[in-house]
């Protein structure tokens, strides 16, 4: 057992760096390419802190273990929901901006509740469906790149030999980045999934138990990572906008891929998990219209916290 926990911790390691490799490698070649960083970090960045998901997912896909491909995805959802975006309300209360509560917001809603009906219809996840939640994923991206055109006002400004210079590194090097990303993720996820399968058989526990605690915690470490730092540096937008954006990308992005691979059995047991998920949408939701109205002060972030402890209770069958 000592050796799969091992391995365990050595695989969320390289799912960490994996990804603070890749999303650096592509920074970087994307701004040679003259990409606003505004858009680097609503596209790359935000999909590279769901790296850690994707390759879990399509990992246990790939390896026939359906309960862990979607219970990675649900249960890191409800992790980023209740813990992470929680535990940085009590940091520092969160703002929210006009888009996040009106937009934003209720597209995550409605995307869960989309993707919740989806897997109830044949309690299955097909490719065709796959292709879905793909396009979905598409249009979600064409609209941050929209709303980062009109919210942000870029600068052009000259900048001097020195600066070009300091600025300037090797494409050779960005690609060594994405390809020792890509390997650490792939490695990474490949210890991970087998050994939480090694520890679930030895306890008899169910992979659903294992997905939606050990690994979907362990997956969101660069979630929670990004938003404690946020919120502690009072940019609540990148807070709670890591969060909405990383749960829209998990369901859109990753089940999306993981199905195209290899159909995914969904276990209508996981509808208590996206009852869940629903629930403190809707909450959040009305966070901004409630008092201390536009903002989810430390008392709401105590609430989600105590939430997330509920159903872990629930989880385990304490009483």
């Amino acid at each position: 057992m000592i050796v799969s926990i091992l391995f365990i911790l050595i695989g969320f390691a390289l799912l960490i760096k994996g990804a603070d490799f890749l999303v650096e490698g592509a920074s970087n070649i994307s701004k040679r390419f003259h990409i606003p960083e505004i858009i680097i970090g609503l596209t790359i960045v935000s999909i590279g802190t769901s790296m850690p998901e994707l390759f879990v997912s399509i990992t246990s896909a790939i390896e026939g273990y359906p309960d862990m491909a979607v219970g990675n995805v649900v249960g890191s959802n409800a992790c980023n929901m209740l813990l992470i975006l929680g535990l940085s309300a009590v940091i520092r209360p969160i703002e929210f901006k006009r888009e996040t509560r009106l937009i934003e917001i209720p597209i995550c809603l409605v995307i869960t509740i989309i993707f919740m009906v989806l897997a109830n219809i044949n309690q299955d996840i097909v490719r065709i469906e796959g292709i879905g939640l793909i396009i979905l994923f598409a249009l979600f991206i064409i609209y941050t790149i929209i709303m980062a055109k009109k919210g942000e006002k870029f600068e052009h400004k000259e900048e001097t030999r020195k600066e070009i210079e300091e600025n300037k590194s090797s494409i050779i090097k960005d690609i060594i980045y994405i390809i020792i990303g890509i390997v650490a993720l792939k490695f990474g996820g490949d210890f991970t999934v087998d050994h939480s399968v090694n520890i679930a058989n030895m306890f008899n526990i169910s992979e659903k138990i294992i997905s939606v605690t050990i690994l979907a915690i362990g997956t969101s470490l660069p979630e929670l990572v990004t938003s404690v730092t946020a919120a502690l540096k009072g940019k609540s937008d990148i807070a709670i906008g890591n969060i909405i954006g990383s749960n829209i990308f998990n369901m859109l992005l990753i089940i999306g891929v993981s199905s195209i691979i290899s159909p995914i059995t969904y276990n209508i047991t996981y509808n208590v998990e996206m009852s869940l998920l629903i629930l403190a949408t809707i909450i959040l939701s009305l966070f901004p219209i409630i008092p201390p109205k536009n903002k989810m002060d430390r008392l709401n972030g105590f609430a989600f916290l105590l939430l997330y402890v509920v159903y872990l209770g629930i989880l385990f069958g304490i009483k």
